[in-house]
C-alpha cells in the first residue's frame, strides 16, 4: 500500500462540555487537519489520488460545515446554541458526541470521509488533527 497526504485548515469554535478546566469555556482553535488516503495500485499517472481531490472533497465539506463556526455537543447549550444561531451566518454544527478533537477526527475518519470518496477507489486511513500548534490527535 502507498499513501498520500493533504493539508487543509479551518478556525472554529466550541466548548468540551464537562471539561474539568478552561476547554469547558466556549473558545476557538485554527484547526489544521491532514488527511491520509490509501491505494492498492498508484492511478496511470503514478499518484494514490491528486492533491486536489483530497481538497475538492473534503476541504469543501470542511468550509461548509466547520470553518467559522461553531461545533456543538448533542443536547447541550440550548440557550447557547439559541444565541449563537442569532448571530451567526453559519449554523451551529451538531457533532453527534463532544466536540473534542479525538471526536471530530473519528467523525471524519468513519462518517464523513466513507461517503464523500466512495466513488474514488482509496480509502482515507488516517486523520490527523492539529487543535493547537502543540497538540494533535490521529484518527485511524
Amino acid at each position: 500500500m502507498i499513501t498520500c497526504t493533504r493539508k487543509l485548515h479551518f478556525s472554529a469554535g466550541h466548548r468540551v462540555v464537562n471539561h474539568e478546566s478552561c476547554c469547558a469555556n466556549v473558545h476557538g482553535h485554527n484547526y489544521n487537519i491532514f488527511v491520509t488516503a490509501e491505494a492498492p495500485d498508484l492511478d496511470s499517472l503514478g499518484r494514490v489520488i491528486d492533491f486536489g481531490v483530497l481538497k475538492a472533497k473534503l476541504g469543501s465539506w470542511v468550509d461548509t460545515y466547520w470553518d467559522h463556526t461553531f461545533i456543538s455537543a448533542p443536547n447541550e447549550d440550548l440557550r447557547l446554541l439559541d444565541a449563537i444561531a442569532e448571530v451567526n451566518n453559519k449554523p451551529v454544527f451538531p457533532l453527534p458526541y463532544n466536540p473534542t478533537a479525538e471526536n471530530m477526527g473519528l467523525y471524519l475518519l468513519n462518517i464523513v470521509c466513507p461517503k464523500l470518496f466512495i466513488d474514488t477507489g482509496i480509502k482515507i486511513v488516517n486523520i490527523r488533527i492539529w487543535e493547537t500548534e502543540n497538540c494533535y490527535v490521529d484518527a485511524s
